[in-house]
């Protein structure tokens, strides 16, 4: 994908331009979008998906026409005699994840990889009958609204000092005041960045909408997720990792209940080799952005012959950085045409049968662990999987 090259899905900016004057800065309408977009599943395909217990569903119901009360909240799976009828108005099912197990959802995802694949989430299918919605709210992380189906109004605003409305089943704003209104219709699209209230409802009978969100990992979690990874690895048996605390032998105390300043020093020493370790942050991080979510699962699989191209399968992550290829929540050091090859393999999820001739016999080998174990396929039974 050419970085400066407008996009008709950006509504004529490149992607430089749009994440320079719009990315996690102020939201962008733009028309027609995805002219001829299809939906990844029909009404009832949806309907049945949310019966599956591999995929996160949930069914929003509102009673109260007015909005103000009466909002419900209920979790997959849902068989199909759990939902109401479709022609019931004011209820909503969303579908996480979509793209881990409908390739349409997957596809969908590749079209905004001009974000780094460490920012990509997911895509979630939100079904409205008429009416239907899940009220004002805002989310801690970039999305693209894209209607693929039916209309859908959407009212947003930025919100300074978020208010809740207490007890309620879903985390609604209380008083939110829009100060943009648009109708959406099939092909047009929306970005929000994070933090901007917004209120979705379906208008002139059901939709369908697709929410391709994002990454945006708070600081005390991430450093709390690197930190435990970084302990929990094999540390490199150094003489600075094997040292052992030595009390100063004039460290005699009147307050024997006091944290010796020693021991406080020696405490940071060692969590601070830890993180000076070389390219052990880099390690974990990799790790951590490539871990797949807790549903996620693979089906074995068969090694590959040299003569056919592979293609990742569609749950697989894999990233990669200057020293190591990262898949599934896995690092391997890499460098070389080895490595340059595996990079290729990230970046375009595929590798031609005359590149895969050219892997080392160490990589071959790793490459076919990873077909065994389902990660990735050769391109003519990815379709079996």
């Amino acid at each position: 994908m050419e970085m400066d090259a407008p996009l008709a899905l950006l509504g004529g900016l490149s992607p430089r331009l749009f994440m320079q004057q719009h990315w996690q800065q102020q939201p962008l309408l733009v028309r027609q979008a995805w002219p001829g977009v299809q939906p990844p599943l029909t009404r009832a395909q949806a309907f049945a998906a949310a019966g599956h217990e591999d995929i996160e569903s949930r069914l929003v119901m509102q009673d109260d026409p007015q909005g103000v009360a009466g909002w419900s909240l209920k979790r997959g799976p849902l068989l199909r005699r759990a939902l109401p009828a479709a022609r019931r108005p004011r209820w909503t099912l969303l579908l996480q994840g979509l793209d881990l197990h409908v390739p349409a959802a997957h596809q969908m995802l590749q079209r905004f990889r001009f974000v780094p694949d460490a920012l990509l989430d997911d895509v979630m299918l939100s079904w409205a009958s008429e009416g239907g919605g899940v009220g004002p709210h805002t989310d801690a992380y970039d999305v693209f609204l894209l209607q693929v189906q039916g209309q859908r109004r959407w009212r947003v605003g930025p919100v300074p000092q978020p208010r809740w409305v207490q007890g309620a089943p879903l985390k609604r704003l209380r008083g939110f005041k829009p100060t943009m209104d648009w109708l959406l219709r099939p092909g047009d699209m929306l970005y929000l960045p994070p933090h901007w209230g917004h209120d979705g409802v379906a208008e002139g009978g059901e939709c369908m909408t697709c929410s391709i969100g994002f990454r945006a990992p708070a600081a005390e979690e991430l450093a709390q997720d690197l930190l435990q990874r970084l302990t929990e690895e094999e540390i490199n048996s150094t003489a600075q990792a094997r040292a052992l605390y030595r009390h100063p032998s004039n460290g005699v105390t009147t307050t024997p209940a006091a944290l010796p300043a020693s021991l406080q020093a020696f405490a940071r020493a060692a969590l601070q080799s830890r993180l000076d370790e070389p390219r052990a942050l880099a390690r974990v991080l990799g790790e951590w952005a490539t871990e797949p979510k807790p549903q996620v699962w693979f089906e074995a699989g068969a090694p590959v012959p040299r003569g056919v191209p592979v293609q990742l399968h569609p749950r697989t992550r894999m990233m990669y950085d200057d020293h190591h290829v990262f898949i599934n929540g896995e690092a391997f050091e890499a460098a070389g045409r080895d490595a340059q090859l595996m990079r290729a393999l990230a970046d375009r999820r595929t590798l031609p049968a005359r590149d895969l001739a050219r892997l080392g016999a160490p990589a071959w080998a790793l490459l076919q662990e990873w077909a065994e174990a389902g990660w990735l396929v050769a391109v003519d039974s990815l379709a079996d999987t």
